[in-house]
Order: C-alpha cells, then sequence, then structure tokens
C-alpha cells in the first residue's frame, strides 16, 4: 500500500510520536526520499534502537502555503525537511540563520529545526561532488567542466565547481537571459588562471573541439520524460570526457546513451540524489549514515 502523502490541513498533531522529519513540495507523489532516509534509519536502529521511533514522510504543499505550513511543522515537533521543487528558494526568507554553502548557491534544500526556528542548508552541492568522485573519478580541483541549465540546480553545480577550484567552467543555456541572472549571481573567480564562461548550446561543438578530458554536467529538466531528446549533441566531445546526468528517473536518458555510444565515461543522477540526502541525514541525526543501504532502497524503488 503507498504511503499516505499528508496535505497541510492534516499536520496538526501529526507528530507527537517519535521524531518526524519530511519532504516537501508540489508535486511531491514522484519522491523517493521516503524510501531512501526510511531504509537508512532502519539500519540505524540496528545499533542504536531511539532511531526505531524516527519516520520521513512526504507532504504536498504549494508554493504559496510555504510560510503557513513551517511554522506549524516546527510547532509540532519535526526536526528536519528537505525542500524539492517549488521551494528552495522561497524558503531563503523563511528560516533565521543560512549555511554559507545555502547563501552561496541561493537555495535551500535541507531545514533543522531549532529554539530559534528553522536553520537553512544546501547538501546538492556536496551530493554532485561526492557523485562525480564515486562514480566518474572526478576530481572538481583543476577540472574542466561544461554545465548545461541555468536553474537551481545548475547554480548549485556552478558554486561547487568555483568552490572546489576548477580551473575552467562554462555554463550554457537556451535561454540567454536566464544564463545572464545566473552568471551575476556567482562569486568572482579569484585565481587568474581560472575563468568562468557562458555560452549558447549552438556553440557548444566548438568549445568540445578546442578542450579534451570536459567534465560535462547536464542540470536542465530534459530527460526527465523518456521522449524528450538530449540537450545537445556530444559528438565532439574528446575521449577521456565524462558524462553526469542529474536526471536520474529515467535511469538511461538520450544524453547518457549517446555518451556511452561514444565510448564515455556516464552515469545517471542517482548517486548525487542518494548522497546529498545522506548529508541532510546526518546534519538531522549527528551521526554517520549507512550510505549503501540508502542505495540499495533507491535502486530497489526505482527497478
Amino acid at each position: 500500500m503507498p504511503e499516505q502523502i499528508l496535505r497541510p490541513e492534516d499536520l496538526t498533531g501529526i507528530s507527537r510520536e517519535g521524531i518526524s522529519l519530511a519532504v516537501l513540495g508540489f508535486p511531491i507523489g514522484h519522491s523517493i526520499s521516503p524510501e531512501i532516509h526510511n531504509a537508512a534509519l532502519s539500519e540505524m536502529a540496528k545499533s542504536d534502537t531511539r532511531f526505531a521511533k524516527w519516520n520521513y514522510r512526504r507532504i504536498a504543499v504549494e508554493a504559496e502555503r510555504l510560510s503557513e505550513v513551517l511554522p506549524i511543522l516546527l510547532s509540532e515537533g519535526f526536526r528536519g525537511l528537505n525542500l524539492t521543487i517549488p521551494h528552495k528558494v522561497e524558503a531563503l526568507d523563511l528560516v533565521f540563520e543560512l549555511s554559507a554553502e545555502a547563501k552561496a548557491m541561493g537555495a535551500v534544500n535541507t531545514l533543522l529545526a531549532s529554539d530559534d526556528g528553522w536553520r537553512g542548508f544546501n547538501t546538492d552541492g556536496y551530493g554532485l561532488e561526492q557523485a562525480l568522485r564515486e562514480e566518474l573519478q572526478v576530481d572538481l580541483e583543476g577540472a574542466k567542466v561544461i554545465i548545461l541549465g541555468a536553474g537551481g540546480a545548475a547554480r548549485a553545480a556552478a558554486n561547487q565547481c568555483l568552490l572546489r577550484g576548477c580551473r575552467k567552467l562554462w555554463i550554457g543555456n537556451r535561454s540567454p537571459k536566464r544564463l545572464a541572472e545566473l552568471l551575476a549571481t556567482l562569486p568572482e573567480v579569484e585565481d587568474q588562471n581560472a575563468s568562468v564562461k557562458a555560452f549558447t548550446f549552438d556553440e557548444a561543438s566548438s568549445i568540445f573541439a578546442d578542450q579534451s578530458e570536459l567534465v560535462l554536467i547536464n542540470a536542465t529538466s530534459l530527460g526527465l520524460r523518456l521522449e524528450d531528446p538530449a540537450p545537445l549533441d556530444l559528438s565532439a566531445l574528446s575521449m577521456g570526457s565524462k558524462v553526469y546526468d542529474m536526471v536520474y528517473n529515467p535511469a538511461e536518458t538520450a544524453l547518457l546513451r549517446q555518451a556511452r555510444d561514444l565510448g564515455l565515461r556516464a552515469t545517471n543522477g542517482l548517486s548525487m540524489l542518494v548522497h546529498q540526502a545522506a548529508r541532510s541525514l546526518a546534519i538531522w541525526t549527528e551521526k554517520d549514515v549507512p550510505v549503501d543501504a540508502m542505495f540499495e532502497a533507491a535502486r530497489k524503488k526505482l527497478s
């Protein structure tokens, strides 16, 4: 039986037993976060029985109701929240304290309850960095990175790349206006040998031809539907380049199929999802988190 999706009107008195966590978004039925987090909590309960009373839920909250719902969840004793579309930016003005990462990325995906209110964090950049390292053996320091997209996911990726000292960063998007808005939010590059450049998708092939061993990150929504085309053609990418698609469902997008047909190392966004979730759970529990259990639950849910 599918787990109930809670609505704002269901929340009063909901969390009196145990410790409650939740993911907020709209729509939210597609989220596999409860399966991932509850699997980790079950594993943690084997060595610390306190976690047997922790639970993680889905709550469907429209954008205009976030400011109403967050105080309710705080008063009902929820310890932590994840935020997904459309709440990551709006929440910036609804917390009393922001981590350095959340400030830099201009978005919040993790909230921790405190006596003073919600504290805001962003674990997306951490999740991406861990995923690139483990799945593709990419170290962002000194890397040459191409990011596709200009939304919140692209901003998180760009900030993490700059924070970790990538050597060259290109950011491309079909909308020049949104691309300019993203670039305006990025910090100045202090390393004189490093650079950040914008490009249109039509210019991608010339960048590919002039550079070797690129790391390409798809932070667009293209690929979420099976019929979606790849954001751009990868045929000019040099051998040794690597492709990371933040989309994890479906498991293989048109972009990943083309990358593998070209003999390039490539992987989907499941690893980023799991690692950002693990970082959130570590913030809430202040304990080491069983990442393997989270991966197993995610793969089972998506199979």
